[in-house]
Formats: structure tokens, C-alpha cells, sequence
């Protein structure tokens, strides 16, 4: 070290001499030594980790591979951030990092199909960017979330473009949903723009947030029928804007002003009517509708119904309500309280179970998130007035481990069907299947390996978001993500994150999924039997009176 150092001096005195290389090297210096500032400081993991990567070439060796349809002992080799060969016993050379996942699952990396990271919203922004709140992602083995951007002043185009600002730091795959929030021509025409040219494939239509994000049974019609015409999944938050703001009206008058307000004045009937409405004017459309954080058996059941009837309805819990119930706003500590305030409101004790159950029977099709998380300082600001509390809860780094022990561990359902719930049916929804949400060659690398005997807790003193609080804090359970490949990388192991802010990829999802096999089909079939128009023949009754 001493000799390199000497050797160092010797070099910079020899540049001093050459101000063109002196200057280089100074440059150079400045710019290793300021290097710091690409990493995050505020995530609670060591920020030597930034930057690092792994081999090109990895085997995983000895796991029981896991897709939604099989499972099957095998090898898995990546080169390159893709799967290229999925069989027992591969051979490799000394060039290869190897894996050892005997006795353990290797399965598709989670999506996620519901987040709001970088969001302004209520006055403030989610304490989460597209860098923590991907890496807390990363760390409970999700390795690519569909995000949903928010027009600027009702531009689609202005929107993208913020969006795409906050998510170039982020450090592993995502895509964009996108919200509707008004309707003209230029709106029509950027939604169009927004298909064909920009990846985007789905469209989100408020029926809440009177006097912000609400908009008409008018816009969502004809938001439903570009949608169709796009080959573009409309997406629904169903709750009844209008009698919700009578709601909260009415619980004011009363007095109740805390965080039990929110949830008296949202009952789970609104959601029903809501999902209700959206599902029979899709119906009336046409095309196929996806309800967004199914959170009542009223929302679930009106999808069941249409379901049964042959409609293409897609149901996403999203896993606050699988996992918890309402009594937790009624907490007298209004930090406890106001942390689980979210639209729609998690639901008395019961709603959960039924939920657990419609997932498991397939009338719920996948799990989200919906993470939008504000700290308690944040929260705060509605404590003499719920109206006031910024909505939104936590998941994005909880969601596999509590979906595991919850649906797996009980017995609900298989280890493929979790696989699907998690990963699969998401990736087939929003058309990027295979290169996601699978094992197969070909499939991009975002890999997990789960161990199914080893446990988890969770704290909000040891979580990867950017949140002074945790809706799940304390929760233990059997079934840990031990290590997240994204793309090939190893960025989860040994409870350590290495994540390279960056590193993400931006996931175009085309139009056309499988939900709109059939849909024309469907439409000729109803305009055969219609039986009109009638030709009718000019009656001389009308001229002989």
C-alpha cells in the first residue's frame, strides 16, 4: 500500500508537468470521490452496495423449478440477463457463478400491477421514488411493478414525460398504467399516441376523488369504448364518488373526524355499486374491464356474477385486504390508526377471508399492491379531519412473503397457483409473457429462490421503505425470499441488497392481450341477433287519416 501510494505521487508530480493530464486526472478523481451521490442514503442498506454487480453467467443449481402450469426439478442457466436453458444437471465452466437451491423453490421474480411510487397526491408526494421504493421491491422478491402515471393538467404526454423523469434512477424493470382524468379530442388522439408508440396498454378511470380524479359515467364511456377500439385494458377504482362525498359530509356533522370517519363513510355498498356500474357498462361496451384493489365481498361478488355470465372481468386484491381488517382505525393512538387509511377502505373482519377464498377459486385473478405510502408526518395533517389524511398503505416489499403464508402455508392454494397469482397472470394480462413471469428459455432473468422452511418478520425498524411506519409491523410467517435475480443480477442475498440505480429497463406491454380473443367475434354474434333494423313498408293508414 505504501509503494502505491509513492508510486501515486511520483505520478501525479510527473502530470503536473502535462496541465492537459493533470487536469484529467483531477477530473477523473472528482468525479470517483462525488460518486457517492448516484447511491441513496436513505434506504437503510450499506451504500457500498451501489454499483455492484454480478457475473453475466449464473447457474442455479438443484431447485424445484416452479411455473404457473408445472414444476419440475432442474438447473436453471442465465447468461446475459436471460434464461437460456432450464434442465437437470447443466454443466458450466469456472466462468460461472453458481447457485445452490436444493430444497428450495426457484420461481418466477413477483410483478406487481398496482403502485403509485413518486406521486403527488392531496397536497404532498409519496415518500417512495422509483429507487426506494423499487428496492424495497427487489428485497421481498419483486422484480417488476406496473406503475400509474397521472396526466398533468389532463395531458397524457405531460404526464409520461414527468413520469419518465422520476424513473430513470430505478433499479429494476417496470411499465405504466394510465390514468384518465378528463376527455376531449387531444385526449383521445395521446391515448392512441400512448398505445401505438409508448408501450402503455392499459387505462385507469377514477369513479372516486370528487372534484379531482372523479370523472363521469359520460368519460367512462367513452373512455371504455377508445379502449376497446385500442385493444387497451380499462381499469377501474370503483367506489360511488358521489354518495362517498355525502358520506364524509355526514360523518363531520357527527362529530367523527378521526380515521374511524374514513371507513364509516366508504361503506363496502358503494364499492359493490360502483363495480357493479363499470362492470354492466363494459358489458354494454363490450370490452374487457379490470378492477383495480377489489377490497369488499360487494366488489367481489358483482365480479363473480359477471364472470359466471361469461364476461371478461379481471379482480386484483391487493394484500391489506386479504390480510387485515378495519378495527385498526379504530385505535385511539391516531399515528396507528391513521398509517391504515387507504381508498377503499381496508374492510371489517370477514371481507378478508372471502377474499383469501375468491382467490383461490379464480373469480380474483391476481394479487397487487396498491403501495402509496406517506410517513405519520405526513398522515398527520388530517388528524382533526380525516378528509385530510393522505390514502395509502404499504406492500410492495411485503406482498410475497405475506401471499405465501397466507394462501400457501394455509392450504388455499398450490405453489404453481401462488407463482400465478404473483407473477404469471399479470404478465399474461398485460402481455409481456413469456419475457415475464416465467422459467423458461428465452424469459428474462428476474428469478427468486424461496425457501419454504425458513420465516420472516416484518418491522418497520428493518424494512427498505422510505416509511417511519408499516401496516404489516410485527407480522412473522413461514416462507422467505432468500435471493432476487433481476436481469440476471444477483441484487437480494444473505438479507443485503445491491441495487444499481439505473439499472431498471422501461417494459413496453403491446395492445391486444388475450382478454380481446374473440371480442369481434363476440360483437358479430350480437349485432346477427339483433333482428334489425326491421324493413317496413310505407302503411297507407298513415296517408288515409
Amino acid at each position: 500500500m505504501k509503494l502505491q501510494f509513492i508510486g501515486a505521487l511520483k505520478f501525479m508530480e510527473s502530470a503536473s508537468q502535462r496541465p492537459w493530464l493533470f487536469f484529467l486526472i483531477l477530473l477523473i478523481f472528482s468525479i470517483f470521490s462525488r460518486a457517492d451521490q448516484f447511491c441513496d442514503a436513505g434506504l437503510g442498506f450499506d451504500e457500498s452496495t451501489c454499483g455492484t454487480t454480478s457475473s453475466s453467467k449464473l447457474l442455479i443449481k438443484g431447485g424445484t423449478v416452479v411455473n404457473a402450469h408445472h414444476q419440475e426439478v432442474a438447473d436453471v442457466y442465465v447468461e446475459d440477463g436471460i434464461i437460456i436453458a432450464v434442465k437437470p444437471n447443466i454443466k458450466v465452466g469456472d466462468d460461472v457463478a453458481v447457485l445452490d437451491a436444493t430444497g428450495k423453490y426457484v420461481m418466477p421474480g413477483g410483478i406487481d400491477p398496482h403502485t403509485h411510487l413518486a406521486f403527488e397526491f392531496m397536497g404532498t408526494q409519496t415518500v417512495d421514488d422509483f429507487f426506494s421504493g423499487q428496492a424495497a421491491a427487489l428485497a421481498g422478491g419483486t422484480t417488476m411493478h406496473i406503475d400509474f402515471v397521472i396526466p398533468v393538467n389532463g395531458s397524457l404526454s405531460a404526464g409520461l414525460e414527468s413520469y419518465e423523469k422520476k424513473a430513470k434512477k430505478s433499479c429494476m424493470d417496470y411499465g405504466f398504467h394510465m390514468a384518465i382524468t378528463k376527455w376531449d379530442e387531444v385526449v383521445s388522439q395521446e391515448m392512441e399516441i400512448m398505445v401505438k408508440e409508448k408501450g402503455i396498454n392499459s387505462f385507469k378511470f377514477f369513479l372516486a376523488y370528487k372534484g379531482a380524479l372523479m370523472i363521469s359515467d359520460e368519460l367512462l364511456l367513452q373512455g371504455l369504448k377508445k379502449c376497446k377500439s385500442l385493444g387497451a385494458l380499462a381499469m377501474v377504482h370503483a367506489e360511488n364518488g358521489d354518495a362517498v362525498y355525502e358520506g364524509q359530509e355526514r360523518m363531520i356533522e357527527l362529530g367523527i373526524t378521526g380515521p374511524e370517519g374514513h371507513a364509516l363513510s366508504r361503506p363496502a355498498v358503494l364499492e359493490g355499486e360502483a363495480t357493479s356500474r363499470a362492470i354492466r357498462l363494459a358489458s354494454f361496451v363490450n370490452t374487457p374491464l379490470y378492477v383495480v384493489h377489489v377490497m369488499s365481498i360487494d366488489a367481489m361478488e358483482e365480479i363473480a356474477r359477471a364472470r359466471k355470465a361469461g364476461q371478461r372481468v379481471i379482480g386484483e386484491p391487493v394484500v391489506s385486504g386479504l390480510i387485515l381488517d378495519d378495527s385498526v382505525l379504530w385505535d385511539p393512538d391516531f399515528v396507528n390508526a391513521a398509517k391504515y387509511v387507504m381508498s377503499p377502505p381496508i374492510r371489517s373482519s370477514g371481507h378478508d377471508k372471502a377474499l383469501q377464498a375468491a382467490l383461490s377459486t379464480g373469480i380474483l385473478q391476481l394479487v397487487g399492491t396498491d403501495h402509496c405510502v406517506f410517513n405519520s408526518t405526513q398522515k398527520a395533517v388530517g388528524i382533526d379531519d380525516f378528509r385530510k389524511i393522505p390514502n395509502g398503505v404499504n406492500g410492495i416489499e411485503e406482498r410475497m412473503h405475506l401471499v405465501w403464508d397466507t394462501m400457501v402455508e394455509s392450504g388455499q392454494i398450490s405453489v404453481s397457483d401462488y407463482v400465478r397469482i404473483t407473477s404469471t397472470e399479470c404478465a399474461r394480462i398485460f402481455n409481456i409473457y413469456p419475457k415475464k413471469g416465467a422459467i423458461l428459455a428465452g424469459s428474462d432473468a428476474d428469478i427468486i429462490i424461496l425457501n419454504p422452511n425458513a420465516s420472516f418478520e416484518i418491522s418497520a425498524k428493518s424494512h427498505h421503505t422510505r416509511s417511519d411506519t408499516n401496516v404489516y409491523d410485527g407480522k412473522r410467517g413461514k416462507g422467505k425470499v432468500e435471493v432476487t435475480i433481476s436481469g440476471g443480477r444477483i441484487v437480494w442475498e444473505n438479507d443485503e441488497l445491491k441495487v444499481v440505480p439505473g439499472a431498471g429497463k422501461y417494459i413496453e406491454m403491446p395492445a391486444f392481450s388475450y382478454l380481446f380473443d374473440g371480442i369481434g367475434k363476440a360483437d358479430a354474434q350480437y349485432l346477427s341477433s339483433l333482428r334489425a333494423p326491421v324493413k317496413r313498408s310505407q302503411s297507407t293508414n298513415l296517408h288515409s287519416s
